[in-house]
């Protein structure tokens, strides 16, 4: 709740963009070109129709989001294991789906497939304890709608079809029932993707879809090596295993105890459960092997429910005797699911949020752009666009502008993949066209992530397109020491700081 106002990022820019674009009749992939699914800026257009267009009200919806989860945890604890168990399956994910380690207090993608990926195992286990056909139709729901929050949602679809398919080979069901009840379950999953494709196609923005999400989507999945990707996985891992290093050596000693499960009594029925899910919930932080800390979001229920498993297994010994023993076992654990809150202290409940932004994300402009769409939406009409050129989708929601362009994100067109050149020429083209009041220049390494051989074609046309058609109106300087705005133009006394934002205004 202190966070609540923490200024949105880029992934939370793009999808409130979105959302408000919906919110107003414009579909996805018009305006705002994106190479993931569109489930989640529908889910922000209806967490902002509820708590209202803004930062807190997109926080609040985050919370809800997460609170839900947490139930979905336990309940799905209490049917795997005990109560006990599930009181510490749902602890363990309320406290490390917080840290900002895995940029928990951002309302990422990766919260809402969190969401339905456990809301699709829970109505499975329900499916098959119950032998209810339209549990497993409605796991399958959830799961597709997993999907469309994000592509490795697709992981939690193909769990769910390879549990029920051996759940029920076990069982000895005749092969037809087995293969009837599989494709009743990807109906199930197939359903939203569906809906969603004719909707996209009716809006007239199915070939824009197609090629963002699927065409150049493969490009970019594919541009990671599997040694760079462990590596990246190497620098992203120290921090969460510093911060939460007990609660991780309780995960690490559950999943040394998956072998006991086999014989342990209270969850020697769900071991197979807990392998498939933990193994393809892991699965789900790697398309791509670019591992961002908040990809790990995914991961963190198959990791809660194994520490569930790790209570009832030790506590099982003691059952009947040695009650003062079972008390310090459950002591131990909340201990260690406590230390992330009090090793993070400072960020959750000391630190003003102007610093805790800045311990989260650096120097990224997204404090700055609060203020840079307040000036640009002060000084313009509601009917004229806006350019950015840079990845700060965020200015477009603040601003309340439309973009004069659907390049929200300009990393595409950095990138060394064949498409490059002709995202920056349609960029171009959109622009010129469009004929935006303002265009900011982001001039900020992170807002590119260009490279040394990436192509530089766009630069050029902006340093030539800026001085024939706008004039300068505002510079905002960036570095370690602080935010300076210039509003009135760059100031005489020097060059602007090496990263900056540069505010343009058409000319009359």
């Amino acid at each position: 709740m202190r966070l609540l106002d923490l200024p949105l990022e880029r992934d939370e820019g793009e999808y409130a963009y979105s959302g408000q674009l919906l919110l107003q009749g414009i579909p996805p992939y018009k305006l705002a070109y994106s190479m993931k699914f569109p489930g989640t800026s529908v889910a922000y257009a209806v967490l902002m129709s509820i708590f209202g267009s803004s930062i807190r009200g997109i926080h609040l919806g985050l919370i809800l989001i997460n609170l839900i989860t947490i139930g979905l945890v336990f309940f799905l604890g209490r049917r795997l294991f005990d109560e006990l168990g599930a009181i510490a399956a749902a602890a363990a994910y309320s406290v490390l789906s917080l840290m900002p380690h895995v940029l928990g207090q951002a309302a990422h993608a990766t919260h809402f497939v969190a969401l339905f990926a456990v809301a699709g195992v829970f109505q499975l286990i329900c499916a098959l304890d119950r032998q209810s056909s339209r549990l497993i139709f409605a796991s399958g729901c959830s799961f597709g709608i997993a999907l469309l929050m994000k592509q490795p949602g697709l992981l939690f679809v193909l769990f769910g079809s390879i549990y029920l398919l051996s759940s029920d080979w076990r069982r000895h069901l005749d092969a037809k029932k087995i293969v009837s009840r599989n494709v009743l379950y990807l109906c199930g999953a197939a359903v939203p993707c569906l809906l969603t494709a004719f909707a996209l196609w009716f809006a007239g923005v199915f070939g824009k879809f197609w090629f963002w999400t699927i065409t150049y989507a493969a490009q970019y999945g594919a541009r990671v090596s599997l040694t760079e990707g462990l590596q990246v996985l190497a620098e992203h891992f120290r921090g969460p295993l510093r911060a939460a290093w007990p609660f991780w050596a309780i995960a690490a000693t559950a999943v040394i105890g998956l072998i006991a499960c086999f014989i342990n009594p209270t969850v020697q029925k769900r071991a197979g459960f807990l392998v498939a899910f933990v193994f393809f919930s892991a699965l789900a932080v790697c398309p791509g092997l670019y591992f961002r800390p908040h990809y790990f979001i995914v991961f963190l229920p198959a990791v809660s429910l194994l520490a569930g498993a790790s209570v009832v297994a030790g506590l099982q010994p003691f059952a009947t005797r040695a009650r003062n023993f079972r008390i310090v076992l459950v002591l131990i654990f909340a201990v260690c699911v406590a230390w992330p809150l009090w090793s993070e202290r400072d960020f959750f409940f000391k630190r003003p949020l102007a610093e805790a932004n800045r311990l989260v994300n650096g120097t990224n402009p997204f404090p700055e752009s609060i203020k840079i769409a307040q000036y640009i939406r002060e000084q313009s009409q509601p009917g004229e666009t806006i350019g950015v050129l840079g990845s700060e989708p965020q200015i477009y929601f603040y601003s309340q502008r439309s973009s004069a362009t659907g390049y929200i994100y300009t990393y595409g067109l950095m990138e060394p993949q064949p498409y490059a050149h002709q995202m920056q020429q349609e960029m171009i083209r959109e622009i010129e066209t469009a004929r935006p009041k303002f265009l900011v220049l982001v001039v900020v390494s992170k807002s590119w992530l260009a490279g040394r051989d990436s192509d530089q074609f766009i630069f050029r046309w902006a340093d030539r397109y800026c001085d024939a058609y706008y004039e300068e109106v505002g510079l905002v300087n960036i570095s370690d020491q602080g935010t300076v705005y210039y509003f009135s133009g760059r100031p005489a006394n020097g060059p602007p700081a090496p990263e900056h934002i540069l505010i343009y205004r058409r000319k009359a």
